[in-house]
């Protein structure tokens, strides 16, 4: 839903830091959210429906035909970025075969151009944006909802929603569901230079086996089967002025989809604040479970307990920070495994391979070049 990158340029990654820079030679990237392969074969879905050569599409954007029947498989976000442009290629459509018609490359950069040069406001930018959509009969659908003050004063909230209507798309993953809110929302803070902190983030689809990435997504709770799928934040964030003039424009749609797709979002959870600390710390050696609570103003209970009501562990996020660390750096063939390995705390290269393959279902090897 986003206009395909120049080939070669490395997604931005970023709201809130870049993590996709060129790394220093010989050390691996610098963290990234890698991405779940469930997610490469929902961007897939609507290429198979429409014909289109899978294993074409795979190693235009280099990634192993194999890894689609690995479970646990993850690929790096420039190779997500690769593979979403090689599809809207191959079908010029940047819904990717799922809508109920296709939406011609280059849609999405004529809605950008056209709020960026018009809305004094983010108010003014999203319905803009929902106005643009709506000439378009195949387009995604959706509009922004404020309460009344005198419904807002009586509850005592001053929330907003942007609410989505993805009714007539066959998108039996949520693929285009989970697409929409993240571009949305990661185009409105584009446009006004700050991270928007949502408040909750609404779908109308059950809990998905992948929930759990939707805190690096969004960095906000999450509902499901919801009535509707909606982004739900401070109606305050409406006022604010867009900030973005067409030559920041160029650059951003020039790292799009990797900037909108696949970057980290740090919210106010636990999980996005421990995350954040552990890759500030790399390449040197990770904090303990008490450091990072003291630097959270936090006892080391306290942690722990607010990690397990989100559903996860600070050795959990720890060990999905190496695996996304060590994905990024085999992908680029640059960087040795015993390298990877020493740099991520391991003691021998024989314990990085194994806990690799418990992370992945695969040895590193497979993730390399050629592998």
């Amino acid at each position: 839903m986003a206009a395909p990158p120049e080939d070669d340029a490395p997604p931005a990654h970023g709201t809130p830091p870049t993590y996709d820079a060129a790394p220093a030679h010989g050390a691996p990237p610098a963290p990234t959210r890698s991405v779940a392969i469930h997610h490469v074969r929902a961007s897939l879905r609507g290429a198979e429906r429409h014909g289109a050569d899978i294993t074409a599409l795979l190693q235009q954007a280099a990634i192993p035909p194999r890894l689609l029947e690995a479970p646990l498989a993850r690929v790096s976000p420039r190779q997500f970025a690769r593979l979403t442009k090689a599809v809207w290629q191959a079908l010029d459509d940047e819904l990717q075969g799922l809508g109920p018609q296709p939406l011609k490359v280059g849609t999405f950069a004529m809605m950008c151009h056209a709020v960026v040069h018009c809305s004094p406001d983010l108010r003014s930018a999203l319905e803009r944006g929902s106005a643009f959509y709506r000439l378009f009969p195949g387009g995604p659908r959706f509009h922004l909802e404020e309460k009344p003050a005198e419904e807002k004063a009586a509850e005592g909230t001053h929330e907003a929603r942007v609410v989505f209507d993805l009714t007539a798309f066959d998108d039996p993953d949520h693929y285009l569901a989970e697409s929409a809110t993240v571009v949305t929302h990661r185009f409105a803070g584009w446009l006004i230079r700050s991270r928007i902190n949502l408040i909750r983030v609404e779908f109308s689809h059950p809990a998905p086996r992948h929930a759990l990435e939707y805190d690096l997504l969004y960095g906000a709770p999450c509902s499901f089967r919801a009535p509707r799928t909606a982004l739900v934040f401070d109606r305050a964030v409406l006022d604010r002025p867009v900030l973005q003039d067409e030559a920041e424009l160029r650059a951003f749609l020039r790292r799009a989809p990797g900037d909108v797709l696949a970057r980290l979002d740090y919210g106010s959870t636990a999980a996005a604040q421990v995350r954040r600390l552990l890759g500030q710390s790399l390449p040197d050696r990770m904090p303990d479970p008490q450091d990072v609570a003291a630097r959270l103003a936090l006892s080391a209970q306290t942690l722990r307990r607010r990690l397990a009501a989100e559903g996860t562990s600070f050795q959990r996020i720890r060990d999905q920070l190496r695996r996304d660390v060590a994905i990024a750096a085999l992908a680029t063939g640059t960087v040795s495994i015993e390298d990877i390995s020493q740099r991520l705390g391991f003691s021998e290269p024989s314990a990085f391979h194994r806990a690799f393959k418990r992370w992945t279902g695969s040895a590193p090897r497979s993730y390399q070049p050629g592998g």
